[in-house]
């Protein structure tokens, strides 16, 4: 009986890396799929690459870019304290309401709001609530607004302060004006919004006011779209905490640089 030869066929490779070869053919399917429905964007693609490397643990992570930043998960993280932006809904309210009712009525400058690093701001343009060169308020809707504004604040925890602060264009007051510049009205509207908000018993602890007169413009005074923009009242919502805070940090910058 002849001895049977031995078999010199080379060793087949590890069972393992057939496995990965299919994967690795399943996921370039996967990537020209991907990019024959997507549009070629160069940030898009490296954002695709990089959360896959990343989640398959293959090979490390890649770039994020601020695209992504945008369109992925929102960072819970606010722009303005925690306690100031859960009330922000019923601000919200409040001046969508105004604006439908005072668009029904007379049309011209809505309300708004804006949410910044200082707190919440409510912009009522002083056309809808002062005459030229005067600081009473002679809206009877504007001091509805007011009035369910200062329902609002009365809720608001101690550490919550509300700050009013005028605003003017650069026209010059009328010689009949009981106020001397734009300075000194832009105050005293502030002030109007300040006494009606403790008649409505918001308590004078939570208050203040400033003015700004023309100083301090949103956009340019050259047309008469900007000088509108420019005439206005502020209402900020801020946390007196958050602004000791920031106040610390700022002085501990400038004695830092002092030394």
């Amino acid at each position: 009986m002849a001895k049977k030869c031995k078999c010199e066929c080379p060793e087949c490779m590890p069972e393992w890396l057939a496995t990965f070869g299919d994967l690795m053919s399943l996921l370039l399917c996967f990537f020209v799929l991907l990019l024959s429905m997507s549009s070629m964007d160069a940030k898009k693609i490296e954002e695709a690459i990089g959360s896959l490397q990343g989640s398959m643990g293959i090979l490390s992570g890649g770039t994020i870019t601020k695209n992504s930043l945008k369109k992925g998960t929102p960072s819970t993280e606010s722009p303005i304290p925690k306690n100031i932006s859960q009330m922000a809904k019923e601000v919200s309210q409040v001046v969508k309401e105004f604006n439908e009712l005072k668009q029904q009525k007379m049309g011209g400058s809505a309300v708004s709001m804006q949410e910044a690093e200082e707190g919440l701001i409510v912009h009522l343009p002083a056309d809808i609530s002062f005459k030229p060169g005067t600081a009473e308020i002679y809206n009877e809707d504007s001091i509805l607004f007011l009035k369910r504004i200062a329902l609002i604040i009365k809720t608001l925890p101690p550490e919550v302060q509300v700050q009013i602060r005028g605003f003017t264009d650069n026209t010059p007051l009328p010689k009949t004006s009981p106020y001397q510049d734009n300075w000194e009205l832009s105050g005293a509207r502030a002030l109007s919004v300040v006494r009606y908000l403790i008649k409505f018993r918001v308590a004078p602890k939570k208050l203040s006011f400033a003015g700004y007169g023309e100083y301090h413009p949103v956009t340019t005074n050259a047309t008469d779209e900007g000088k509108k923009k420019n005439r206005k009242v502020d209402i900020i919502f801020f946390d007196q905490k958050n602004v000791a805070k920031n106040g610390k940090k700022i002085r501990k910058s400038i004695l830092d640089i002092k030394k």
